[in-house]
Protein backbone atom coordinates (compact mmCIF):
# COMPACT_ATOMS: atom_id res chain seq x y z
CA UNK A 1 0.00 0.00 0.00
CA UNK A 2 1.30 3.66 -0.98
CA UNK A 3 1.69 6.06 1.37
CA UNK A 4 -1.07 8.48 1.79
CA UNK A 5 -0.85 11.35 -0.12
CA UNK A 6 -0.46 14.38 2.87
CA UNK A 7 -2.49 17.67 2.04
CA UNK A 8 -1.59 20.36 4.92
CA UNK A 9 -4.32 23.49 4.89
CA UNK A 10 -2.87 26.49 6.26
CA UNK A 11 -6.27 29.03 5.86
CA UNK A 12 -7.93 29.48 9.23
CA UNK A 13 -11.58 27.84 8.22
CA UNK A 14 -14.79 27.76 10.48
CA UNK A 15 -15.49 24.04 12.07
CA UNK A 16 -18.47 23.55 9.78
CA UNK A 17 -15.90 24.25 6.46
CA UNK A 18 -13.29 21.60 8.07
CA UNK A 19 -15.74 19.14 8.39
CA UNK A 20 -16.34 19.16 4.67
CA UNK A 21 -12.58 18.75 3.98
CA UNK A 22 -12.36 15.82 6.72
CA UNK A 23 -16.13 14.58 4.84
CA UNK A 24 -14.46 14.74 1.11
CA UNK A 25 -10.64 13.42 2.56
CA UNK A 26 -12.33 10.82 4.77
CA UNK A 27 -10.14 8.30 2.93
CA UNK A 28 -6.51 5.78 3.69
CA UNK A 29 -5.53 7.60 0.59
CA UNK A 30 -4.88 11.11 2.24
CA UNK A 31 -3.05 12.31 5.47
CA UNK A 32 -5.48 15.87 5.55
CA UNK A 33 -3.55 18.31 8.35
CA UNK A 34 -4.80 21.29 9.70
CA UNK A 35 -1.84 23.83 10.22
CA UNK A 36 -3.75 27.51 10.52
CA UNK A 37 -3.39 26.81 14.22
CA UNK A 38 0.12 25.95 14.49
CA UNK A 39 2.85 27.79 15.89
CA UNK A 40 5.74 28.61 13.78
CA UNK A 41 7.65 25.56 15.05
CA UNK A 42 5.21 23.20 14.99
CA UNK A 43 4.83 24.67 10.81
CA UNK A 44 7.92 24.27 9.97
CA UNK A 45 7.58 20.27 11.24
CA UNK A 46 4.64 19.72 9.01
CA UNK A 47 5.75 21.27 5.71
CA UNK A 48 9.22 18.95 4.56
CA UNK A 49 5.98 16.18 4.90
CA UNK A 50 3.50 18.41 2.77
CA UNK A 51 2.67 16.90 -0.55
CA UNK A 52 -0.46 19.32 -1.39
CA UNK A 53 -0.36 22.77 0.02
CA UNK A 54 -3.35 24.99 0.73
CA UNK A 55 -4.75 28.41 1.38
CA UNK A 56 -7.54 30.80 0.49
CA UNK A 57 -6.17 34.60 1.23
CA UNK A 58 -3.15 33.49 4.07
CA UNK A 59 0.31 33.98 1.68
CA UNK A 60 2.48 31.19 1.05
CA UNK A 61 5.40 32.53 1.47
CA UNK A 62 9.26 31.94 -0.25
CA UNK A 63 10.39 30.42 3.30
CA UNK A 64 7.37 27.69 3.40
CA UNK A 65 7.84 26.67 -0.33
CA UNK A 66 11.59 26.04 0.44
CA UNK A 67 11.12 24.50 3.12
CA UNK A 68 8.37 22.36 1.82
CA UNK A 69 9.73 21.79 -1.63
CA UNK A 70 11.19 18.15 -1.28
CA UNK A 71 8.29 16.79 -1.72
CA UNK A 72 6.38 19.35 -2.88
CA UNK A 73 3.65 18.58 -5.52
CA UNK A 74 1.20 21.71 -5.72
CA UNK A 75 0.19 24.80 -3.77
CA UNK A 76 -3.54 25.39 -4.15
CA UNK A 77 -5.72 28.30 -3.42
CA UNK A 78 -9.11 27.83 -2.66
CA UNK A 79 -10.47 31.16 -4.82
CA UNK A 80 -8.20 33.68 -6.79
CA UNK A 81 -6.78 36.07 -4.26
CA UNK A 82 -3.70 37.29 -6.22
CA UNK A 83 -1.75 37.84 -2.80
CA UNK A 84 -1.76 34.05 -1.68
CA UNK A 85 1.34 32.79 -3.61
CA UNK A 86 4.19 34.19 -4.90
CA UNK A 87 3.99 32.63 -8.17
CA UNK A 88 7.62 33.33 -9.34
CA UNK A 89 8.96 32.11 -6.39
CA UNK A 90 6.71 28.63 -6.97
CA UNK A 91 7.80 28.90 -10.53
CA UNK A 92 12.01 28.48 -9.41
CA UNK A 93 11.04 25.91 -7.06
CA UNK A 94 9.17 23.87 -9.68
CA UNK A 95 5.98 23.48 -7.89
CA UNK A 96 2.53 24.50 -9.50
CA UNK A 97 -0.34 26.45 -8.36
CA UNK A 98 -3.42 26.16 -9.07
CA UNK A 99 -6.60 28.66 -8.23
CA UNK A 100 -9.74 27.36 -7.96
CA UNK A 101 -12.44 29.80 -8.29
CA UNK A 102 -14.61 29.75 -5.43
CA UNK A 103 -18.26 29.52 -6.75
CA UNK A 104 -20.36 30.03 -4.24
CA UNK A 105 -18.33 33.69 -4.38
CA UNK A 106 -18.49 33.43 -7.78
CA UNK A 107 -22.68 33.04 -7.44
CA UNK A 108 -23.05 36.04 -5.46
CA UNK A 109 -21.04 38.01 -7.34
CA UNK A 110 -22.51 37.83 -10.46
CA UNK A 111 -25.73 37.98 -8.55
CA UNK A 112 -24.76 41.29 -7.01
CA UNK A 113 -23.24 42.53 -10.78
CA UNK A 114 -27.03 41.40 -12.01
CA UNK A 115 -28.63 43.99 -9.44
CA UNK A 116 -26.71 46.77 -10.56
CA UNK A 117 -27.22 46.52 -14.34
CA UNK A 118 -31.44 45.41 -13.29
CA UNK A 119 -31.60 48.75 -11.33
CA UNK A 120 -29.47 50.82 -13.73
CA UNK A 121 -31.10 49.85 -16.67
CA UNK A 122 -34.62 49.78 -14.95
CA UNK A 123 -34.92 46.04 -16.17
CA UNK A 124 -38.13 45.58 -14.35
CA UNK A 125 -39.54 48.84 -15.14
CA UNK A 126 -38.92 48.19 -19.08
CA UNK A 127 -40.16 44.23 -18.71
CA UNK A 128 -43.50 45.56 -16.77
CA UNK A 129 -44.18 48.14 -19.69
CA UNK A 130 -43.66 46.09 -22.34
CA UNK A 131 -45.46 43.13 -21.45
CA UNK A 132 -48.49 45.26 -20.20
CA UNK A 133 -48.79 46.89 -23.56
CA UNK A 134 -48.00 50.51 -21.85
CA UNK A 135 -47.17 52.26 -25.10
CA UNK A 136 -50.83 52.42 -25.76
CA UNK A 137 -51.22 55.11 -22.93
CA UNK A 138 -48.49 56.93 -24.74
CA UNK A 139 -50.07 57.21 -27.79
CA UNK A 140 -48.36 55.33 -29.79
CA UNK A 141 -48.59 52.89 -32.56
CA UNK A 142 -45.84 50.57 -33.30
CA UNK A 143 -44.13 50.47 -36.41
CA UNK A 144 -42.10 47.84 -39.08
CA UNK A 145 -38.33 48.22 -37.50
CA UNK A 146 -35.58 48.65 -40.08
CA UNK A 147 -31.47 49.28 -39.12
CA UNK A 148 -32.49 52.89 -39.84
CA UNK A 149 -35.82 52.64 -38.46
CA UNK A 150 -36.22 51.98 -34.63
CA UNK A 151 -38.93 53.29 -31.93
CA UNK A 152 -36.08 54.21 -29.28
CA UNK A 153 -37.24 53.81 -25.60
CA UNK A 154 -40.77 53.75 -26.57
CA UNK A 155 -41.84 53.97 -23.06
CA UNK A 156 -39.91 57.30 -22.60
CA UNK A 157 -38.09 55.97 -19.52
CA UNK A 158 -35.51 58.47 -18.08
CA UNK A 159 -32.77 57.82 -16.23
CA UNK A 160 -31.22 54.80 -17.79
CA UNK A 161 -27.53 53.99 -16.57
CA UNK A 162 -24.58 52.45 -17.44
CA UNK A 163 -22.11 51.16 -15.52
CA UNK A 164 -19.30 52.31 -16.94
CA UNK A 165 -17.35 55.02 -15.41
CA UNK A 166 -19.16 54.40 -12.09
CA UNK A 167 -17.28 54.26 -8.95
CA UNK A 168 -18.07 51.02 -7.04
CA UNK A 169 -17.80 50.94 -3.19
CA UNK A 170 -17.23 47.53 -1.79
CA UNK A 171 -17.61 47.27 2.07
CA UNK A 172 -16.05 44.02 2.55
CA UNK A 173 -13.20 42.19 0.92
CA UNK A 174 -13.15 38.58 1.07
CA UNK A 175 -13.63 35.96 -1.38
CA UNK A 176 -17.04 37.73 -2.65
CA UNK A 177 -15.60 41.04 -2.89
CA UNK A 178 -12.37 40.43 -5.06
CA UNK A 179 -14.84 38.72 -7.42
CA UNK A 180 -17.27 41.45 -7.56
CA UNK A 181 -13.90 44.02 -7.53
CA UNK A 182 -12.92 41.80 -10.85
CA UNK A 183 -16.54 41.48 -12.77
CA UNK A 184 -16.48 45.89 -12.10
CA UNK A 185 -13.25 46.47 -13.61
CA UNK A 186 -14.88 44.26 -16.69
CA UNK A 187 -17.10 47.35 -16.80
CA UNK A 188 -14.45 50.13 -16.38
CA UNK A 189 -15.70 51.10 -13.03
CA UNK A 190 -13.63 52.62 -10.07
CA UNK A 191 -13.26 50.20 -7.43
CA UNK A 192 -13.17 51.33 -3.64
CA UNK A 193 -13.40 48.94 -0.76
CA UNK A 194 -13.29 49.46 3.08
CA UNK A 195 -12.78 46.83 5.68
CA UNK A 196 -11.78 46.57 8.80
CA UNK A 197 -7.94 45.51 8.49
CA UNK A 198 -6.83 47.62 5.58
CA UNK A 199 -4.76 45.42 2.74
CA UNK A 200 -1.05 46.05 2.07
CA UNK A 201 -0.55 48.52 -0.37
CA UNK A 202 0.99 45.87 -2.87
CA UNK A 203 -2.63 43.58 -2.55
CA UNK A 204 -4.91 46.86 -3.33
CA UNK A 205 -2.63 47.18 -6.57
CA UNK A 206 -3.28 43.19 -7.34
CA UNK A 207 -6.73 43.11 -6.82
CA UNK A 208 -6.86 46.60 -9.05
CA UNK A 209 -8.81 48.55 -5.75
CA UNK A 210 -8.34 51.52 -3.60
CA UNK A 211 -8.85 51.66 0.13
CA UNK A 212 -10.74 54.22 1.63
CA UNK A 213 -12.37 54.90 5.12
CA UNK A 214 -16.71 54.03 5.49
CA UNK A 215 -17.56 57.61 5.25
CA UNK A 216 -15.63 58.42 2.44
CA UNK A 217 -16.31 55.38 0.16
CA UNK A 218 -20.18 56.31 0.99
CA UNK A 219 -19.41 59.81 -0.34
CA UNK A 220 -17.66 58.92 -3.68
CA UNK A 221 -19.99 55.70 -4.91
CA UNK A 222 -22.21 55.78 -7.23
CA UNK A 223 -22.93 52.51 -6.14
CA UNK A 224 -22.68 50.69 -2.63
CA UNK A 225 -22.20 47.20 -2.46
CA UNK A 226 -22.32 44.69 0.63
CA UNK A 227 -20.07 42.17 0.86
CA UNK A 228 -19.35 41.98 5.30
CA UNK A 229 -20.17 39.58 7.20
CA UNK A 230 -23.07 39.48 9.48
CA UNK A 231 -21.66 40.13 13.32
CA UNK A 232 -22.30 41.82 16.31
CA UNK A 233 -19.78 44.84 14.63
CA UNK A 234 -21.73 44.92 11.41
CA UNK A 235 -25.63 44.92 12.36
CA UNK A 236 -27.21 48.13 11.20
CA UNK A 237 -24.04 49.68 9.85
CA UNK A 238 -26.11 51.01 7.13
CA UNK A 239 -28.81 53.63 8.77
CA UNK A 240 -29.78 56.90 8.05
CA UNK A 241 -26.34 58.38 8.78
CA UNK A 242 -24.59 56.56 6.40
CA UNK A 243 -27.53 57.04 3.54
CA UNK A 244 -27.23 60.68 4.26
CA UNK A 245 -23.72 60.69 3.37
CA UNK A 246 -24.62 58.84 0.05
CA UNK A 247 -25.05 60.67 -3.56
CA UNK A 248 -28.95 61.18 -3.95
CA UNK A 249 -27.84 59.74 -7.45
CA UNK A 250 -26.50 56.19 -6.05
CA UNK A 251 -27.97 52.71 -5.52
CA UNK A 252 -27.33 50.48 -2.62
CA UNK A 253 -26.82 46.56 -3.51
CA UNK A 254 -26.79 43.89 -0.62
CA UNK A 255 -26.10 40.38 -1.24
CA UNK A 256 -24.54 39.75 2.16
CA UNK A 257 -26.80 39.83 5.39
CA UNK A 258 -30.46 41.67 5.78
CA UNK A 259 -29.28 42.72 8.94
CA UNK A 260 -26.27 44.47 8.14
CA UNK A 261 -29.26 47.24 6.88
CA UNK A 262 -31.48 49.28 8.99
CA UNK A 263 -34.48 48.59 6.62
CA UNK A 264 -36.51 51.47 8.13
CA UNK A 265 -34.02 54.30 7.26
CA UNK A 266 -33.30 52.14 3.86
CA UNK A 267 -37.47 52.88 3.23
CA UNK A 268 -36.90 56.52 3.77
CA UNK A 269 -34.50 57.27 1.63
CA UNK A 270 -35.66 55.67 -1.32
CA UNK A 271 -39.12 56.89 -0.68
CA UNK A 272 -37.60 60.73 -0.28
CA UNK A 273 -35.66 60.36 -3.50
CA UNK A 274 -32.27 60.51 -1.05
CA UNK A 275 -31.15 57.70 -2.18
CA UNK A 276 -31.48 56.52 -6.41
CA UNK A 277 -32.50 52.91 -5.73
CA UNK A 278 -31.90 49.38 -4.05
CA UNK A 279 -31.06 45.96 -5.32
CA UNK A 280 -31.60 43.42 -2.53
CA UNK A 281 -31.32 39.91 -2.23
CA UNK A 282 -31.59 39.59 1.25
CA UNK A 283 -33.81 40.81 4.48
CA UNK A 284 -34.14 41.11 7.71
CA UNK A 285 -36.79 38.77 7.89
CA UNK A 286 -36.90 36.02 5.39
CA UNK A 287 -39.39 35.70 3.23
CA UNK A 288 -39.69 39.31 2.70
CA UNK A 289 -43.07 39.32 4.83
CA UNK A 290 -46.29 40.55 3.48
CA UNK A 291 -46.83 44.41 3.80
CA UNK A 292 -42.96 45.23 3.98
CA UNK A 293 -42.90 48.88 2.89
CA UNK A 294 -39.94 47.79 0.25
CA UNK A 295 -42.18 45.96 -1.54
CA UNK A 296 -44.45 49.13 -2.33
CA UNK A 297 -41.20 50.73 -3.95
CA UNK A 298 -40.81 51.51 -7.49
CA UNK A 299 -36.71 52.19 -7.08
CA UNK A 300 -35.39 48.94 -5.92
CA UNK A 301 -35.08 45.71 -7.50
CA UNK A 302 -36.01 42.42 -5.07
CA UNK A 303 -34.67 38.23 -5.41
CA UNK A 304 -35.75 36.04 -2.96
CA UNK A 305 -32.02 34.74 -1.77
CA UNK A 306 -30.71 33.54 -4.77
CA UNK A 307 -27.58 34.89 -4.98
CA UNK A 308 -25.39 32.14 -4.35
CA UNK A 309 -26.74 30.18 -6.87
CA UNK A 310 -27.80 26.46 -6.76
CA UNK A 311 -26.16 26.56 -3.50
CA UNK A 312 -22.94 23.62 -1.95
CA UNK A 313 -20.01 26.25 -3.08
CA UNK A 314 -17.84 25.15 -0.23
CA UNK A 315 -18.42 21.49 -0.85
CA UNK A 316 -17.75 22.38 -4.67
CA UNK A 317 -14.22 23.84 -4.48
CA UNK A 318 -13.14 20.75 -1.85
CA UNK A 319 -14.45 18.69 -4.52
CA UNK A 320 -12.31 20.36 -6.80
CA UNK A 321 -9.42 20.10 -4.77
CA UNK A 322 -9.87 16.19 -4.82
CA UNK A 323 -10.43 16.08 -8.39
CA UNK A 324 -7.20 17.73 -9.16
CA UNK A 325 -5.00 15.74 -6.44
CA UNK A 326 -6.79 12.84 -8.41
CA UNK A 327 -5.30 14.13 -11.71
CA UNK A 328 -1.60 15.00 -9.90
CA UNK A 329 -1.67 10.87 -9.25
CA UNK A 330 -2.65 10.08 -13.17
CA UNK A 331 0.48 12.17 -14.41
CA UNK A 332 -1.88 14.92 -15.51
CA UNK A 333 -1.81 18.67 -14.81
CA UNK A 334 -4.06 20.06 -12.34
CA UNK A 335 -6.72 22.55 -13.69
CA UNK A 336 -6.91 26.24 -12.96
CA UNK A 337 -2.88 27.02 -13.48
CA UNK A 338 -1.92 30.17 -12.68
CA UNK A 339 1.05 31.82 -14.37
CA UNK A 340 3.86 34.02 -13.19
Amino acid sequence: MTNPIRVVNIEPLPDWIQGIYESVFDAPDYDLVWAAELSDAELEKALPDAEILVTGKRPITEQMINRASEKLRLIQTIGRAPWAVDLAVAQKAGVPVSQIPHGGAIAVAEHTLALMLGVYRKLVTGHLGTVGSDYIDLDLEPIRTSERVIAFNWLKMSGVEQLFGKTLGLIGFGDIGLEVARRARAFDMEVLYTKRHRMPPEHEEMAGVTYGPLDELLNRSDVVSLNAPHTDETEGMIGAAEFSLMKETAILVNTARGGLVDEDALVDALADNRLAGAGLDVFIDEPAPVGHPLLELENVLLSPHTGGGTGGGQKGVVNELKANIERLVKGEPPLYLASS
